[in-house]
């Protein structure tokens, strides 16, 4: 009786993110009066983005085994890894077109002009055979204190079906690895609350680096790219939620929306996944798909920066008056397809696919790669958003596809009726048995 009359725990993180508002207009403000203090402030939001990244990898871990560990389907794991494979190639691809078709209209360089450009430097990116060798990690362990999302991933897996091989024997471990989980997202937690601290820091370095000068200088291509990735995320995407699972795009963004604002104030994407793989437990897709989708989502559906590379290269051509023909533009799609799935795993992502591409289609372009670097920080935020919106799309229509989505649930949560805990970013079951009920009583039958 007392306990059902005891008052439910406010949540008070959402001061937390109010904070968060008023260090990114604090921080714009010290960036445009004291540029060198904005500019001596950077290291402030590096640390903040070093802490979230310290989290990933343990993160990334203890969801896979637990999912993976908890399942007696293995071929369940290679169905839903070759179906977002599947859907990742041809989202991007979906997204390379977009991009090329708003660049060639709306021709943001048109009129630039820009001659004589200074020696681009391009930072060198990864063979192929060099991006798969990395992702086998030194040591089993070793992904654990690395920062390879697709190196823990892999051991994730191996250690996942390792343990689901143990049948009952590894019921055990996967108690282990849940407390080991809640503490890790407890840490989370910790941390969250220098988010102001950290958003402060890094638009306070952004705007005392660059000033007004490159906003104003190249607006146009910047809002060109803006309006893309919007009508991509709540036309193409949307559609797609509506249609395919009946779930309205505008509840999932409102849902994620402070993981939307960690995004822009850190200008991180990584920022936020941990945070998004609680997330879509919480609004009910399960836990296999949920860390396999994710993870893999962060390395090959990179929605944005796949519009970024068509309509880049597009301003680059133009504003050096030399357009890119038709021929060469299909051509450089073709090429993009295939280098954007690397480019999480390439020093200067996006800027050494740019590079890399029109080395390989019009070498007298790649130096025009150096007018994009100006404003690629404030480009990555929309990519960085963008490619986060569109793999929480991936996980939810992945769920649904594979009957692992519940739909009662997920119409609860985001209807506000079932909030996320911040607290702790878990689902409270502590009594929940690592194996699902029906398969032991099936076992002991």
């Amino acid at each position: 009786m007392t306990r059902s009359s005891a008052p439910v725990r406010r949540d008070r993180t959402h001061y937390l993110y109010v904070a968060v508002i008023v260090a990114v207009i604090a921080g714009v403000v010290v960036g445009l009066v004291a540029p060198s203090v904005g500019e001596a402030l950077k290291p402030v939001g590096t640390a903040f983005v070093n802490l979230i990244k310290m989290m990933i990898s343990p993160v990334i871990f203890c969801t896979i085994v637990l999912g993976i560990g908890s399942i007696r389907q293995a071929a369940k794991v290679g169905r839903v890894g070759g179906l977002a494979l599947g859907y990742f190639l041809a989202m991007s691809t979906v997204a390379l077109v977009i991009g090329l078709v708003v660049g060639n209209i709306v021709q943001p360089g048109l009129g630039m002009q820009l001659g004589g450009l200074d020696a681009y430097e391009a930072p060198e990116g990864e063979s192929t055979s060099e991006f798969l060798m990395g992702i086998i990690p030194t040591t089993l362990f070793s992904p654990l204190v690395g920062d390879s999302v697709l190196s823990t991933l892999f051991v994730a897996l191996l250690v996942g079906f390792a343990v689901q091989a143990l049948g009952r024997s590894g019921e055990p471990i996967l108690r282990g690895v849940k407390h080991v989980e809640r503490l890790v997202f407890r840490v989370l937690a910790m941390i969250m609350w220098v988010a102001p601290v950290g958003a402060f820091g890094a638009i306070a370095a952004v705007v005392g680096e660059t000033g007004w000068s490159a906003i104003v200088a190249l607006f146009q291509v910047m809002l060109g790219f803006y309006v893309t990735c919007l009508l991509f995320v709540f036309v193409v995407l949307g559609l797609m939620l509506r249609f395919a699972a009946g779930i309205n795009i505008f509840s999932l963004l409102r849902y994620l929306g402070r993981e939307f604002l960690l995004i822009v104030s850190t200008s991180s994407s990584e920022s936020a996944l941990p945070r998004l793989i609680a997330k879509m437990e919480h609004v009910g897709i399960s836990r296999p798909v949920v860390g396999i989708t994710v993870p893999t989502g962060y390395s090959f559906n990179l929605d944005g920066t796949a519009i970024y590379l068509t309509m880049a290269s597009l301003f680059i051509a133009d504003a050096m008056g030399r357009p890119l023909a038709i021929g060469e533009q299909i051509s450089l799609l073709l090429f993009m397809i295939i280098a954007s799935k690397g480019a999480a795993g390439v020093t200067g992502a996006g800027l050494a696919t740019l590079a890399g591409g029109l080395a390989s289609h019009r070498p007298d372009l790649v130096d025009g790669v150096g007018i994009i670097v100006g404003i690629d920080r404030f480009m990555s935020e929309a990519r960085a958003v963008t490619n986060f919106a569109g793999n929480a799309v991936a996980t939810v229509l992945i769920g649904h596809w594979v009957g692992e989505f519940d739909r009662e649930k997920a119409a609860r949560v985001l209807s506000g009726a079932n909030p996320f805990d911040e607290a702790t970013m878990l689902d409270d079951a502590p009594d929940e048995p690592a194996t699902p009920e029906p398969e032991k009583a099936a076992t002991s039958a």
